[in-house]
This record gives structure tokens, sequence and C-alpha cells, in this order.
């Protein structure tokens, strides 16, 4: 059966099938750290070092970070599913403590596999979004095993160590 690209229950399935990271972008403003879980984050250049991140209109955290300016981006690992649903307001569990490390003035998220903090120096309204997209202030990283999403749930990767012989 041919599905629609009119149809948005079709449109998310079909989008749905493309594995993506997922990412906790934080922003601060007037010292209240605010956050959301965000799959549509990528790279846009190396040089300058600018990335992007999607939000939707109607967040919060995107009527913030158009005041702030700033943003810190947590390259979530396989063990922060928790912390993927505290963001995107499900499950939220009481109590659940946040262990935030401070860069730059940004807040991210301890345990996850990357980090960058990021000034916006061009946002794009698109739609129901804006593209912020930013430039690197700061990065960092580590070995690990990324969470993904799937079809609408999470999934794992298998990492592991190679090495090469020429």
């Amino acid at each position: 059966m041919a599905r629609t690209e009119d149809n948005p229950r079709d449109l998310r399935n079909a989008l749905g099938h493309f594995a993506t990271g997922i990412t906790v972008v934080t922003t601060v403003h007037e010292d209240v750290t605010y956050g959301m879980t965000a799959n549509a984050f990528l790279s846009v250049s190396l040089d300058p070092p600018l990335v992007l991140v999607a939000a939707d209109n109607r967040t919060q955290w995107h009527q913030v970070v158009s005041q702030s300016r700033r943003y810190g981006v947590s390259v979530l690992s396989e063990e922060q599913g928790k912390f993927s649903d505290h963001f995107a307001g499900r499950n939220e569990q009481e109590n659940l403590e946040i262990p935030f490390t401070w860069q730059k003035g940004m807040p991210l998220l301890e345990g996850a596999i990357a980090h960058f903090v990021c000034k916006v120096v061009d946002p794009h309204p698109a739609g129901d979004h804006t593209l912020h997209i930013a430039e690197i202030e700061y990065l960092d990283y580590r070995e690990g095993a990324p969470l993904l999403f799937y079809t609408g749930t999470y999934e794992g990767l298998d990492v592991w160590e190679t090495s090469f012989f020429w």
C-alpha cells in the first residue's frame, strides 16, 4: 500500500526509519537552566566549527535560547535513556537527580559521550521549528556507545575497538 507525504502519521513513521543519536540541549537564562531532548542535531561546518539544533517554536527552550543565544549539547550514552525521557517530558521520575557539569557557563550532562558549548550565530525559522546554527566554543568527548532513536524506540549500537594491521 502506498503511503502519502501529506499524512502526518505516515511522514513521522517514514522519518522514524532514519536512526538518530539523542542529545539533551541546555541553556541558561537569569540563572535558571532549561533543557530539552533533541535528535535534530548535526554538524554544519568544520571551518568555522558550526552545529545546528532544530527546536519546535512552541517549546520553552526555543523561547529562552532566543534570548540567551547560547546552548550546551550533551550527546547521550546508551545508559542515559532516563535523561532523554525526562527532558522530553515523558516518564518523569520524581527526585531524578540531574548530574550537570558546567563548562563556559553552560550546564552539560555528566556521563555523556560528547559535550559542546555553542553560541548561536544564525537562527533560521523553518516551518514550525527554528534551526539554531551555532559556533562551537568548547568540546569534549570520550569513548562509549551512543543512545539511538529508531522507529520510536531507543536502540543501542555495538561499539568495539578494532586494530588494523597493514
